[in-house]
């Protein structure tokens, strides 16, 4: 249970009044972000990228107005709101000053920048990933590295550390290069040793499931079916299809997730759903009283991932959810899965093989997706890797990690849509989201 210290300020009402009012704006942003991304049509992306820009200088100027920094000295001399160091008055001035400090180091101009670019920046990779050409990607990345190099400078960071720092603390706070490569050294040799003995089973899981065509529309309403009945709310939220799944939305009570589908493997289908039903249920369980101030905020992005990747995984890979699971299969995709097993069905869940594509990828292979990204980021932040060279190098540590030779970038490094907008720094918080999980 969380508390409210008593007799707070009228400096703490105006405080949390300024947060509420510039959250408005903020979700106002990511309702047109997930519009770019569901339903907006193509001819929509210049304006957009206006429309996200003057938002973004709009909320910049909202989040460092001078008076947000009286009211937060005034709020950290008053007894009363800080008296209690767990409560919710503290918790919010707390973080408010994390955020203002944060917020005043950048220059308005490079804020707009920033959200032009990573609206421009996602329509041009999800274009170039069609084809896989790198070379359309090339030259927007190149103005989205040299963006995020110049707001860690801005923010600065510890000495004996680096620019990727910078930028993971809008994710992790707290988390450093350093500390993620102390957790990865291990756990990659242990995932290593891990692997080589499940490659060299003689036995596997059938693989009868995931090899059935199964026309789209019946897997809409199958996983659609899931995610509700495990607990996401479709009075508060939605499912739809984009090129990459992912959650958004501006309120508890608007959450929007989306999804992708392919014919023949609908598990691609069911895991992405949970993944981001687990996003949607974190969201959906914020505390209503407490949106618009930290305290109505997730905690960081590896708590966030640690739900989506805990439905994902620990439950969606189970043999209690396929037990539950299997006999509803036929409502969906009638005598197409009616000769299936149980064991088919988990097995199928289950497989372990070395794969290019990271959202499809298994249990024992996937932080393994995860570490190549963060090699390389920190690399590009650094300026030890250029641009041009990302697919070369992509493809070097996915033939060193994995042993597998990437046959196009469509595979390859543009399978993700997190650089496009930016988000350099995000990656390892799916692996912290795996180990808190």
């Amino acid at each position: 249970m969380t508390t409210i210290a008593m007799g707070v300020t009228t400096g703490y009402d105006e405080l949390i009044r300024r947060s509420r009012e510039a959250s408005l704006l903020h979700g106002s942003i990511a309702i047109l972000g997930w519009d770019q991304e569901v339903m907006m049509p193509r001819g929509g992306v210049e304006y957009r990228a206006q429309q996200l820009e003057q938002l973004a200088r709009m909320h910049h100027e909202m989040a460092t107005d001078p008076r947000i920094g009286e009211l937060l000295a005034m709020c950290e001399e008053d007894a009363d709101v800080m008296r209690d160091p767990i409560s919710a008055s503290a918790v919010n001035v707390r973080e408010l000053r994390h955020s203002y400090d944060r917020n005043t180091k950048l220059p308005a101009e490079l804020v707009a920048e920033e959200a032009r670019l990573a609206s421009v920046g996602q329509h041009t990779w999800a274009e170039a990933r069609k084809t896989g050409d790198f070379e359309m990607f090339r030259p927007t990345l190149e103005k989205i590295v040299d963006l995020l190099r110049r707001k860690a400078e801005c923010y600065g960071w510890d000495k004996g550390g680096e620019p990727w720092d910078a930028l993971a603390e809008d994710y992790e706070p707290g988390c450093t290069a350093k500390d993620v490569e102390k957790v990865f050294t291990p756990l990659r040799k242990r995932l290593q040793g891990f692997l080589d003995e499940l490659m060299g089973s003689s036995t596997a899981p059938s693989n009868a499931f995931n090899e059935l065509a199964l026309p789209i529309e019946q897997q809409e309403k199958f996983v659609r079916f899931v995610a509700e009945k495990i607990g996401f709310d479709f009075t508060r939220g939605r499912l739809d299809r984009s090129t990459h799944p992912f959650c958004s939305g501006s309120h508890c009570n608007d959450t929007r997730l989306t999804t992708r589908f392919h014919e023949s493997n609908v598990n691609d289908a069911l895991g992405s759903t949970m993944h981001e039903s687990g996003h949607g249920m974190y969201e959906q369980g914020l505390l209503e009283e407490h949106i618009g101030t930290p305290m109505g905020m997730f905690v960081s992005l590896g708590i966030h991932e640690s739900q989506s990747r805990m439905w994902e995984n620990q439950v969606g890979r189970s043999r209690a959810f396929w037990e539950w699971c299997t006999p509803k299969l036929g409502d969906f995709f009638g005598d197409r899965t009616k000769s299936l097993s149980l064991e088919d069905v988990y097995g199928g869940a289950n497989i372990v093989k070395p794969d290019f594509i990271r959202v499809e990828a298994d249990e024992a292979t996937y932080n393994m997706h995860i570490m190549i990204r963060f090699e390389i980021e920190r690399a590009v932040m650094k300026g030890d890797l250029d641009v041009a060279d990302i697919p070369a190098v992509w493809n070097e540590k996915y033939k060193d990690y994995l042993n597998l030779d990437v046959p196009n970038n469509a595979k390859g490094c543009l399978q993700d849509i997190h650089w496009s907008m930016g988000s350099m720094g995000y990656f390892p918080t799916y692996t912290l989201g795996n180990l808190y999980a």
